[in-house]
């Protein structure tokens, strides 16, 4: 049994969580550094407090812009800038905080977020093996979950099924994935997405994550305003990122008008019934 699995509800209260992404601009050491780390300072606070302003329940920082990720290990430089970063967005929060390395690097992460108190990590790859556009990514969740237990860490796991921008190596199922991510990989949630960044999430896909799991499910891409009824009932909550931006393209900056609409299409449906 998952002892961490009950906390999900404590971590958030209200039905249907919005866990927003703050994308940081390229860090030091990435092809699109800019060598400016201020800026990436204050446009991670700056778009944090647009995220408080309209509720969100959570963030989810990424490394977003540090394109072709490493595959696994990032580099020192990244995991200092992602700590530092991480430790202001912390500090000037009033929700929980979620990490993600990419493309799949589970132990920086969850190093970072015990260090500055954030509350969740997302890992892409937990367990299994995935073919993707940085090579081969490979599940370390026998290293991860040992890592969380020596460092005596309340950090939550919240893990991909069919993770987006690969494929399995060796196709078993979403349902027998599902399974061991649940039953053996002990993961705290899911995130079940679409096949790219911003896709709309196959509606069959989260059918049969739910047939084959109790955790709770996140719907990791490609929610809209549009579309937000018809998959409000089918998820444990959502994790909105591109939907966010000017244009709702997921390489440009949050837009303020699309947070403000789309939070209260939100707050205006939890309290519908």
């Amino acid at each position: 049994m998952n002892t961490h699995a009950h906390n999900i509800t404590t971590l958030f209260p209200n039905k249907k969580p919005v866990i927003a992404c703050i994308h940081l601009m390229a860090l030091p050491g990435s092809p699109l550094y800019e060598g400016n780390m201020d800026r990436i300072y204050n446009k991670a606070l700056e778009e944090l407090e647009i995220f408080k302003k309209y509720k969100a329940d959570g963030i989810i920082i990424e490394n977003f812009r540090d394109c072709p990720f490493y595959p696994g290990k990032v580099p020192s430089e990244t995991i200092a800038s992602m700590a530092a970063i991480r430790r202001e967005i912390v500090k000037n929060s009033n929700v929980p905080v979620g990490i993600n390395v990419l493309r799949n690097d589970a132990e920086s992460a969850l190093a970072i977020a015990t260090a500055v108190d954030a509350q969740f990590i997302r890992v892409n790859v937990h367990m299994n093996v995935f073919v993707s556009d940085q090579g081969i990514l490979e599940g370390t969740s026998y290293h991860t979950l040992r890592m969380r237990k020596n460092l005596d860490s309340n950090v939550l796991i919240f893990s991909d099924v069919g993770v987006k921008h690969a494929a399995p190596l060796v196709a078993r199922g979403l349902d027998i994935e599902t399974r061991d991510l649940s039953e053996r990989g002990l993961v705290d949630a899911l995130i079940v997405s679409g096949e790219l960044t911003g896709e709309p999430t196959n509606p069959e896909d989260l059918d049969i994550v739910k047939q084959n799991t109790t955790l709770p499910i996140f719907i990791g891409s490609g929610v809209t305003l549009e579309n937000l009824e018809s998959v409000y009932e089918n998820a444990t909550g959502f994790i909105i990122g591109s939907y966010f931006k000017v244009d709702g393209k997921s390489k440009n900056y949050v837009d303020e008008s699309r947070v403000k609409i789309f939070m209260e299409k939100i707050h205006q449906r939890r309290v519908s019934r």
